[in-house]
């Protein structure tokens, strides 16, 4: 079994032809009354029987009804089946009908390559599961611990008689050191960990310390926002209709109150880039908005065509739709030519003033000390809108590589660790959004509500008075002695 029906029957068309091709197997080729195909068949001295010997089948596939000596679980996880806690859930269920067909006395076998922390192959293990692992390298005795009884004995024996050799491939015919060092830079090192040393360990839950369950998710208005939002915990606010690339137990959440009161126009409203060349990084943008200390995430995505007038003249459009008042820029990536480049273009779509902001502090920790603090604080609201086109705006990248550039599967992996994640673009560009908008931040919500509720209750009173005199009172004058009658 794979996780999909046609790697389970390259598996057994691979079986097949081993049986042809090598002499000392040829007792086992199937006979011309025995069933002979990639997708179930017979070896040679096997009776009849309503199973076959050989059969292949996808891990959604029907095997009710079917009978196993053998079961081999090969690459039933992958990235495309567990990109969310739902499809890891599902998963989880499906194999559990391994031991409905499992004759007495018969063995169940996972081949595999955890694509997450929350692995099936770590629930195999709470369920009584023996575990082996071969890492792409030989760890480092801080490693180990996190590893256990897990590694295999053959990597602990060589560690064991050479401590030094920590760190090398521990096949140089297949991975060169070399090549291992391109990987993790490709991969980033979390992903690395995952894919090659195999490692799903959380040394401690403040590693990913931004968590999606702090957002505030709900359907917004481009251009009104309700003056209050509270955020919930509680189990029944959870949003299950939107697909969650979060870790274990990490779900998006609705408000809990929304105010009912007249809904008004954003503060102000913001568009942040995060320029990039062509290649793997992403120009990313961000569109987020303001309102009574409270932001309001808009659009998020990227380009990977770099300066191309296509992506000049889509995020200008971008910022016409969203009726932006300001665009900030980070100027490290090619000194500020990315702004020039942009300000001819925007000038005949949508004119818009231009902000450059440079950078010095290590990404990641600029990323993490700017938005945990917001999300802590669950001032973040977010459009429904932007987690389903995040999720599904990567089909044209390969599946392992379509999570890398999804903005909320890069909020809920980073570390404060150095190119802890191999795409950051889109994270980068929101917490430069949020950076602009740091001192407002700082304005008390219920606070700014009684201000803006007392500004409209005057000028209301304004427009009585002048109507009932016929004239505009000095203002100032008019609210002292007001509010000395009051």
């Amino acid at each position: 079994m794979s996780a999909s029906k046609a790697r389970a029957d390259d598996f057994s068309t691979f079986t097949l032809r081993l049986i042809s091709e090598m002499p000392i197997l040829q007792h086992l080729k199937p006979s011309e009354e025995q069933r002979s195909s990639k997708i179930a068949f017979d070896v040679g001295p096997s009776g009849a029987a309503h199973s076959a010997s050989v059969k292949s089948v996808g891990i959604t596939g029907m095997i009710t009804g079917s009978r196993a000596d053998i079961i081999i679980a090969d690459d039933v996880e992958s990235a495309n089946n567990s990109m969310t806690q739902g499809m890891r859930d599902r998963i989880s269920e499906a194999v559990k009908e391994f031991e409905a067909v499992l004759k007495p006395e018969g063995k169940i076998l996972f081949l595999g390559t955890p694509q997450c922390e929350e692995s099936l192959y770590n629930k195999l293990q709470e369920r009584g599961y023996v575990c082996r692992v071969w890492p792409a390298r030989y760890p480092d005795e801080d490693k180990l611990k996190s590893y256990g009884e897990r590694l295999a004995p053959v990597i602990t024996d060589i560690l064991e008689k050479d401590p030094l050799i920590s760190g090398k491939t521990t096949d140089p015919k297949r991975f060169s050191d070399l090549d291992l060092m391109e990987r993790e830079a490709s991969y980033g090192r979390s992903g690395f960990q995952l894919q090659f040393m195999l490692d799903t360990s959380l040394s401690d839950l403040e590693r990913y310390p931004l968590k999606l369950s702090d957002l505030c998710v709900m359907s917004l208005n481009p251009q009104l926002a309700p003056q209050k939002v509270a955020w919930a915990g509680s189990p029944d606010y959870v949003i299950d209709d939107l697909p969650c690339v979060g870790l274990s137990g990490d779900r998006y959440h609705s408000p809990m109150f929304i105010s009912k009161d007249e809904w008004l126009p954003f503060e102000g409203s913001i568009m942040s880039i995060d320029p990039s060349g062509r290649g793997r990084d992403e120009t990313a943008y961000c569109v987020l908005k303001f309102l009574h200390g409270m932001l309001f995430l808009m659009e998020s995505g990227g380009f990977t065509s770099g300066y191309t007038e296509d992506t000049l003249k889509a995020l200008s459009v971008i910022a016409k739709r969203q009726s932006v008042t300001k665009i900030i820029i980070e100027e490290n990536y090619g000194g500020g030519m990315f702004g020039q480049l942009l300000k001819p273009v925007l000038g005949k779509v949508y004119p818009c003033s231009i902000e450059e902001v440079k950078h010095s502090k290590q990404k990641e920790l600029r990323i993490i000390d700017t938005l945990e603090p917001v999300l802590n604080q669950h001032r973040l609201i977010v459009d429904k809108r932007v987690i389903e086109q995040d999720y599904r705006g990567n089909k044209h990248l390969p599946q392992e590589m379509s999570l890398r550039y999804q903005l909320f599967y890069q909020m809920s992996r980073i570390t404060k660790d150095k190119n802890a994640l191999a795409q950051d673009d889109r994270l980068d560009a929101l917490a430069i959004a949020v950076a602009f908008w740091t001192e407002q931040m700082g304005r008390d919500v219920d606070r700014a509500i009684k201000e803006s509720r007392d500004a409209k209750v005057d000028e209301d009173l304004r427009k009585f008075m002048d109507s009932v005199f016929g004239n505009k009172p000095k203002e100032k004058t008019w609210i002292s002695n007001y509010t000395n009658v009051i």
